[in-house]
């Protein structure tokens, strides 16, 4: 299991407050810092940051990919997922708002595991079933018992 070992619950936000994309990074990179205080908190922002300038990553309709590989980030594969109920002003490339962001972090070790998670993340985002139960979630110990019965379901599948 990827995706079950990289998020857990208390890095999972249920009802971000933020209204637009920065917002939404620092709030983000806040919870993250609130887990790993030696984290640089301006030091993930930046990578964070300059990845979205190259292009943004509201990839799907309701749904953002925000992901940085940095010396920034402690060692190892790290998610947080923020969930919005109202919406996000993200700039995603089909102009709608953003209700679930994956912001996934990873130390420069491992590039692999890096291509590895967005790979089966981007899998699981094809199942609309699989938005759509987020959304439905309550607490973050519900988003991420989601995360692993989807992800569960991929596996054997395969």
């Amino acid at each position: 299991m990827v995706l079950g070992r990289i998020f857990s619950p208390d890095l999972i936000k249920i009802g971000l407050e933020s209204e637009d994309k920065d917002e939404t990074f620092e709030e983000m990179v806040d919870l993250f810092v609130s887990k790993y205080p030696t984290a640089s908190r301006e030091g993930i922002l930046g990578v964070i940051r300059e990845r979205e300038k190259k292009l943004s990553t509201g990839i799907k309709t309701g749904i953002a990919l925000p992901h940085a590989q940095s010396g920034h980030i402690p060692q190892g594969e790290h998610g947080i997922i923020g969930i919005s109920r109202d919406g996000i002003d993200y700039d995603a490339l089909d102009g709608k708002p953003v209700h679930v962001v994956f912001m996934i972090l990873t130390s420069c070790e491992d590039f692999s595991m890096h291509l590895r998670i967005l790979k089966r993340l981007a899998i699981l985002l094809e199942n609309p079933d699989f938005y759509r139960s987020l959304l439905d979630q309550k607490d973050p110990e519900g988003a991420y018992k989601t995360i692993c019965k989807f992800e569960d379901m991929l596996t054997t599948s395969m």
